[in-house]
Parts: structure tokens; sequence; C-alpha cells
């Protein structure tokens, strides 16, 4: 097993890669740098690293056994050419988090020697919250990490890899690069810009009509929730990805196409086939195996509106130690009863969130 562990990057997804290991094997000695010094100086308070690197490539990289690049893609391409530059331990294993995987793996491959042992990673988990101090050793469990090794890492090379990272209770499988980001675009990064277009979509009709934005608050706003991911982010994935989502483009609007032909046509029987197959296979995908796309985990309340029930609520959640990650109201009126959205990290908590509302209160739940 490698003892010593360099991280660059300590925002969820490192801080929790970090606190995994660290849970597992606390002798384990991991050195961190994030250019934001507070989430540096947090990690360390939070127990995920050991000790803050000065800078980026400290002098210690050389005895590092393994070294994580938990950054934007972008920035991962770029930390690739820089540490291809720098002192490393022969046989050392660099590996990243990235939702895209072709451009950094050839950059991997072109710029790395055949001793550094590059493989490319993708934890398939998220959260709702960003920073350290969302992080969570658990972040992971059972949860699907991609594994693309580059052209020099060996099969030992990736059991090393998979033995250290065992600690997060993921699922792993390998693949090649090209294959990762063909899937991803088809169910991650597509989806992304169909939301995003949605919302664009709405937003233009909303100058002929102010009531698209008030009546987009329920469902629209429910199916539409990954069109508020962070742009940056997102913007660097499409670039990233370009290939794969071109095609997917045109393999869109054929469907679109297809689908427009249908109503144009008055088509009665082919609208409900489609609509059928859809909902089909759409019900046949797993409930409780994360994806690429983090799942939400909502319990709708029915409440009576009157002056604290908010609080009274969540008073009851707080005493059962059951974290929230978002609350929304989404109707109230007088005499009317309100009803509550709360979002939690995983379907366990919203288990747990259904039984405790009803020991503690008379109000009736309902799952979407």
């Amino acid at each position: 097993m490698p003892k010593r562990i360099y991280l660059i990057g300590l925002g969820l997804i490192g801080g929790s890669i970090a606190l995994s290991i660290k849970q597992k094997d606390p002798s384990i000695y991991i050195t961190g740098y994030d250019i934001n010094k507070d989430q540096a100086i947090m990690a360390k308070k939070i127990g995920a690293i050991d000790e803050i690197a000065d800078t980026c490539f400290p002098n210690q990289l050389e005895f590092m056994d393994i070294i994580f690049v938990s950054t934007p893609v972008e920035q991962t391409v770029s930390l690739i050419k820089e540490l291809s530059a720098q002192r490393l331990k022969n046989g050392v294993i660099i590996t990243d988090v990235g939702s895209t995987k072709v451009k950094i793996v050839d950059c991997a491959n072109n710029y790395l020697s055949e001793q550094i042992k590059f493989i490319g990673g993708h934890p398939m988990a998220g959260s709702h919250k960003s920073g350290i101090m969302a992080a969570k050793p658990h972040l992971f469990e059972n949860a699907f990490y991609i594994l693309t090794p580059s052209k020099h890492a060996t099969k030992d090379d990736i059991e090393m890899l998979k033995m250290l990272l065992n600690a997060t209770k993921a699922n792993f499988i390998e693949m090649s690069a090209q294959e990762h980001d063909k899937v991803t675009g088809v169910i991650s990064h597509f989806p992304h810009i169909v939301a995003a277009s949605l919302v664009y979509q709405a937003k233009t009709y909303e100058e002929q009509s102010p009531l698209v934005k008030r009546l987009a608050a329920g469902g629209f706003r429910d199916i539409t929730r990954i069109a508020s991911s962070n742009p940056f982010m997102w913007r660097d994935i499409l670039l990233h990805n370009k290939k794969p989502l071109l095609k997917l483009f045109d393999e869109w609007i054929v469907e679109m196409q297809r689908v427009k032909g249908f109503v144009e046509n008055e088509d009665a029987l082919n609208l409900f086939d489609y609509f059928e197959h859809a909902k089909n296979y759409r019900d046949e995908l797993p409930e409780k195996q994360k994806g690429a796309i983090p799942s939400f985990y909502d319990l709708y309340v029915d409440v009576p509106d009157y002056p604290g029930i908010i609080s009274e609520v969540t008073g009851y959640l707080a005493k059962e130690k059951i974290s929230l990650t978002n609350i929304r109201i989404i109707e109230t009126r007088e005499e009317i009863n309100g009803v509550l959205r709360l979002s939690f990290q995983t379907e366990d908590d919203r288990e747990r969130a259904i039984h405790c509302i009803a020991n503690y209160s008379s109000y009736g739940t309902y799952i979407i």
C-alpha cells in the first residue's frame, strides 16, 4: 500500500477521497494543496490531510507514491504538463477525477514518461454542495468509479490504485477514455445541454408571457435542476468532449424531426409507442444505483400554513440528526395546506425523514 499521497485540489471530490482514505488507514500521510488557502486550512482541521503544501509543486513531491489531481478538467491538463517537468518518484501513480477523459489521457500519454503511471479517474458521484466542508468519507459509496489507464499503466498499477480507493466503497469499472467520453456524453453531458436549452426557451417565452416564470416554479424547475450546475465546469466539459457531443447533436436533431413528424401528421399510434417505449426503458433503470448525474432524494410534506411550521419540521429532523441539503416551499396560500420539498443527501436519509416526521407529527407525506 502507498504511504505518501499528494492531493492537488481540496474541494468536495478531493476532500471526500482524502477523508475516506484517512478513515480506513490513518497511517497514510496525505499532503494537500489548494489555491484557496482557507480550503487547505479547513481540510487539515477536519483531518482530510496531514500537511498543507506551500506551493503546488513542493520539494517533497519526489517522495510521493500517488498524486491525485482534483481540479476542473482544463486545469488538470495544464497540471499534467507541469508535473511532467517535476522530479517524481519512479513508478509514481498519477490520477485525476475529471468528467472527461480523452484529452486528459492523451496529454498524459504525450507528456509523461513511462516511469510515471497515469490512470484517469472519474468518481461518478457528487453533491448539491461544494467545497471541503461538503466533503464526506462515504460520498462515493456504491457509486461507479471509472478508471481509464494511460499506455504506461500496468495491471499492477491499476490494482494498487484500486486497493487504495477501496476505502471509498465505490464500484470500479475500467474502460478506454474514448468509451468513457461517449457514454458520459449520452447520460450526463448532453442532458445538461438539453436542460439549459429548455431554460433558455422558457426565458424567451417569458418576454411574450410573464406567466411563464410563475408556472415554471413546479415540475419544470425540477426537470431542469441540472441546468443550475457550475457554468465554468460545464463550459470546459463541453469543450473537452467536443467530438462525441457533436455527434449527439446530429442524432438529437434527427430524433426531434422524427417526433415532430408524428405531431405534424397527427400520428397517434407512433406518438403512443414513442412515449410508451420511453416510459418502459426509464422504469427499468436502476433506482438505488448512483449514476453520472447526482440523484435527488426529495420528500414532499403537506403542512398546515401557520407561523413556525418550517422550523417545527426541521426541528424534528434535527432531533434525529438527519441532515438536509435543501428546503423549499412549493406552495403556501391562506386556508390551503402548503407543501415543503425537503432534499436529502441519500435515500437512507430520506427514508429516515419519512419515519421521523410520521412519528413526531400528524402531517401527511408523499414522495415523488
